[in-house]
């Protein structure tokens, strides 16, 4: 569905838009200079809100609050984007193992369960997915 795919491809963008401010405000980073967008500056609130606005593509007042967020959470964006590779390397792997026994539901689900955890356990926690068994262990919590 092309809808679908683009509201996704949307969702990115302003994913990476975040790191971008996430890491130049936090880190007291200058704007590259082949930029179009303040060259040579130093990122402060006011361009990253202009920043995001300009190349997010999303509701003005909803990205201000994301500024807003990031200054009270540093590292909140690269957190996530980290976190989703994790995520995705584990179902690419599961589903590579799994071949046409991979079921993403199951796989959701099995992940879910887990709850929250650090990235190395995660990433161990993926690994033991087998499409039905893991869900058992997982749902028994730490051995």
């Amino acid at each position: 569905m092309p809808d679908h795919r683009l509201g996704y491809l949307r969702a990115q963008c302003m994913r990476a838009v975040r790191v971008v401010v996430d890491l130049g405000l936090h880190l007291g980073l200058t704007i590259p200079e082949d930029d179009g967008f303040h060259p040579g500056e130093r990122w402060t609130p006011e361009l990253g809100e202009a920043f995001v606005i300009r190349r997010a593509r999303f509701p003005e007042d909803f990205m201000r609050s994301e500024i807003v967020r990031y200054l009270g959470w540093p590292g909140q964006a690269i957190s996530y984007k980290v976190g989703e590779r994790v995520w995705l390397r584990g179902r690419a792997e599961a589903e590579s193992r799994l071949g046409d026994g991979f079921d993403l539901k199951a796989f959701h689900a099995y992940a879910l369960d887990l709850g929250p955890m650090g990235l190395d356990r995660l990433r161990h926690e993926l690994g033991r997915f087998d499409g039905g068994a893991a869900r058992a262990v997982a749902a028994a919590g730490p051995g």
